[in-house]
């Protein structure tokens, strides 16, 4: 068979289809999209490896992250939907009626290739912000899922009215008028953003911050900040969502500021039973200047009060005229300076040792410094060794720590009696 009897009867083929519209119709619309898939796959594969190719060199290691959101994969998507539009008037037979509703269809799903590739562009974007430092104090999640709910909300009117061959501006007058039922239905939406937005331009919170908001129940680190929510990972690994409107209507206790400073405070109370405060012996006066914490302190006390004492004058010579060291005062002294040499207690925050009201518990004396570190596990060290060593000096100066009678302290009673 020679060329010119293939094309007389390839002539003849397509006579025959001429008085049949229908059929020579649907046989080219099939044939487009044969030829609309396969330029899909062409440009898909084309594209990849273009990609691949470019993302093994170091200064375009961005398009990693373009890949890996699948940008490129959405992109080659849309050329199946662009042969369409553009090979509809290459189809003979094909009625007006039938090449405005197919190229509404082609172009609704152009649109949305579209939309999906910029989705796809800004969650490509938001990885690549997540390696910068600044990554690190300042979420931009919320911005960019905002971003990407006006996208689709507009992408969703212009779709439906290229579908419907409107305006979509047509749509959007007719949005006007349901105002009132969108706010109410993206109340928490709003509400969310606008708190998003000022706690990220205050700075009042960043992934990794400790926070506690009791009524919640959280008290752990941010371990995600996004439009609607805060994810609160605590101590206990419990993972706590918080609607992110609440963190700007309720108070919550950010421990940033502690992190930051380089010391966590201890501030705790021994409650001293009140019946063994008492003057110190000479004796014992004696002794305690041999503690060289104590050296210095009795010293000076001594000497102070040595020329009050004479000042007094005759009336100094009764008991209850004269100043004299107390076992509790030289006590809170000795912390004091116990505190004031551990090596683990910052000398350049606040540190002190103060005796607070009395109670029915007994007369408090409270230890108030700052640590060297803020890590937990060594904080709540550094804090158990101080108080264990305070608890077992106590009775050098001749004091005791307050507690409630327990059962074996009844039994040594009864049995005194």
């Amino acid at each position: 068979m020679d060329i010119q009897s293939l094309w007389q009867r390839v002539q003849e083929l397509w006579a025959v289809l001429d008085q049949h519209p229908v059929l020579h119709a649907s046989l080219g619309l099939m044939l487009l999209l044969v030829v609309a898939l396969v330029s899909g796959r062409l440009a898909r594969f084309l594209i990849l490896y273009a990609t691949k190719m470019l993302g093994r060199q170091p200064a375009l290691h961005w398009l990693n992250d373009l890949l890996h959101n699948k940008v490129f994969h959405r992109l080659a998507q849309i050329v199946p939907s662009l042969v369409i539009q553009f090979g509809l008037n290459l189809v003979p037979a094909l009625s007006d009626t039938a090449k405005t509703v197919i190229g509404n269809i082609a172009l609704a799903f152009t649109i949305l290739f579209l939309t999906l590739v910029m989705g796809a562009l800004l969650n490509a974007l938001l990885d690549i912000y997540a390696r910068t430092t600044h990554a690190r104090t300042r979420s931009i999640k919320g911005y960019v899922q905002l971003a990407k709910m006006i996208l689709y909300i507009f992408a969703a009117i212009i779709i439906v009215a290229t579908l419907i061959d409107r305006s979509p501006l047509l749509l959007l007058s007719g949005l006007g008028a349901m105002s009132a039922v969108i706010l109410l239905v993206y109340k928490d939406t709003l509400l969310s953003f606008v708190a998003s937005v000022q706690l990220t331009s205050n700075d009042m919170l960043r992934v990794g911050d400790w926070i506690e908001m009791p009524q919640v129940g959280a008290d752990g680190d941010v371990v995600d900040i996004t439009l609607h929510t805060v994810k609160v990972q605590n101590f206990d690994k419990t993972i706590v969502s918080i609607p992110t409107w609440r963190l700007m209507s309720e108070s919550f206790k950010n421990w940033r500021g502690m992190q930051q400073s380089g010391g966590r405070r201890i501030k705790r109370s021994l409650f001293i039973d009140a019946s063994g405060v008492r003057f110190v012996r000479d004796d014992e006066e004696l002794q305690l200047s041999q503690v060289h914490l104590l050296t210095d302190y009795i010293g000076r006390k001594q000497a102070e009060l040595l020329a009050w004492n004479q000042a007094q004058g005759n009336v100094a010579a009764l008991s209850a005229n004269r100043r004299r060291m107390t076992n509790i005062g030289t006590f809170r002294a000795y912390a004091l300076a116990y505190l004031k040499s551990h090596p683990d207690i910052n000398p350049d925050m606040t540190c002190m040792v103060r005796q607070l009201e009395t109670t029915a518990q007994g007369v408090p004396l409270e230890i108030y410094c700052f640590t060297r570190t803020t890590v937990w596990a060594e904080y709540e060290r550094i804090q158990g060794d101080i108080f264990d060593y305070l608890l077992a000096v106590l009775p050098e100066f001749g004091l005791s720590l307050y507690q409630q009678p327990s059962g074996a302290d009844m039994r040594v009673g009864l049995a005194k009696v």
